[in-house]
């Protein structure tokens, strides 16, 4: 891609959305389209200095809107589509799958058409640059056994309407890849951390909730494993896939690290405990509550990031528990943009499925 092309980013007002059109307003030259709902857990503030930047666009639009993804294909043309719209939280699914069905399948699959006819009206040279990158999860793949780790290769074994309907939407890319030939790729990616995550996700929930003195809730015994990534991590690797993955492939996008999530509320609480100890004395890890699982919580995710290291040499940047550590900071240094998305938000238990 050159100077004068254009990147889609859609869900680019939420949480790894808007780290990616932060990252490629900074580090290309690119013309930056942003088609985001506005849902609850999307929010402009999110973009930082860039949401007022010369190459940024914004478009208020939802992807399952087929006259919007068109008119966006029709007034920007643009030269690669990173699909980052999603519905994401686990508990909110159990609750409401209907909704996940909807943007993460339907909505998917209308960007697909729109993405699909656009392209077919393009010369054959801007045909063989186009991209359709699709950020995925390695939650489709449901929890990994003990001793072994996710490939490419994986079985699809979702365990959650989330996961489903990303596996769902997955299977649609791949055959709009198939039968089209659409210029695809596909990723799955660890859990993201970093700034401006919207807080019902465990790390910054966890800040919050000690930063107000409240319980921190940590379903089961807390011994679910975790492989995260920083969100700017992923972005180079999303940067890495557009100039130089191979069409059609999938890849897996991790650190390779293993961290039970009691390990990461411990770590969170030891932060906290220095940079905003608690008004009684107590240590933030003293108010950490048990509470009942999640159902069909995965025990463990662990993806083997050696395709992507070894045919892009892409490597994560931020050590865990210093990038843990300075996202926790940022969350106590950002209050007024955590009071801000959640506003009009009930911190309830979500997914119970009584």
């Amino acid at each position: 891609m050159t100077a004068t092309h254009t990147l889609l980013v859609t869900g680019g007002a939420g949480f790894i959305g808007s780290a990616c059109v932060r990252y490629f307003l900074q580090h290309t030259p690119w013309h930056v389209v942003n088609l985001d709902a506005l849902t609850y857990a999307g929010n402009l503030h999110s973009l930082g200095a860039f949401r007022d930047h010369a190459r940024h666009t914004f478009v208020h639009g939802n992807i399952c809107d087929p006259h919007c993804v068109t008119q966006v294909f029709a007034n920007f043309s643009p030269s690669a589509v990173i699909h980052c719209a999603a519905e994401s939280h686990v508990d909110r699914s159990i609750d409401g799958p209907a909704a996940f069905v909807h943007t993460n399948v339907v909505g998917t699959q209308r960007l697909l058409e729109a993405s699909l006819i656009f392209w077919r009206t393009r010369s054959t040279a801007e045909q063989n640059n186009f991209r359709f990158l699709h950020v995925s999860t390695d939650e489709v793949y449901g929890s990994a056994p003990t001793g072994t780790r996710f490939t490419e290769q994986s079985p699809y074994a979702p365990n959650s309407p989330y996961a489903a309907s990303k596996a769902a939407s997955d299977h649609l890319v791949r055959a709009y890849a198939q039968t089209y030939g659409l210029p695809t790729i596909i990723t799955h990616c660890a859990n993201n951390y970093g700034p401006y995550q919207f807080p019902e996700k465990l790390i910054p929930l966890t800040c919050l909730r000690a930063l107000n003195a409240e319980a921190l809730p940590l379903y089961g015994t807390g011994e679910n494993i975790r492989d995260w990534i920083h969100v700017e991590d992923h972005c180079r690797a999303l940067h890495r896939l557009l100039s130089d993955g191979r069409i059609g492939e999938n890849y897996l996008i991790g650190t390779g690290e293993e961290y039970s999530n009691l390990f990461t509320m411990q770590t969170i609480c030891q932060t906290l405990d220095q940079v905003a100890p608690r008004p009684d004395g107590q240590p933030h890890a003293s108010a950490i509550t048990y509470v009942h699982d999640r159902p069909g919580h995965d025990a463990r995710y662990a993806n083997d990031p050696s395709k992507i290291q070894r045919e892009l040499d892409w490597r994560p940047q931020h050590d865990f528990r210093a990038g843990l550590a300075a996202t926790v900071r940022w969350y106590v240094e950002n209050q007024p943009w955590c009071q801000s998305v959640m506003a009009d938000y009930q911190r309830e238990r979500l997914g119970s499925a009584e």
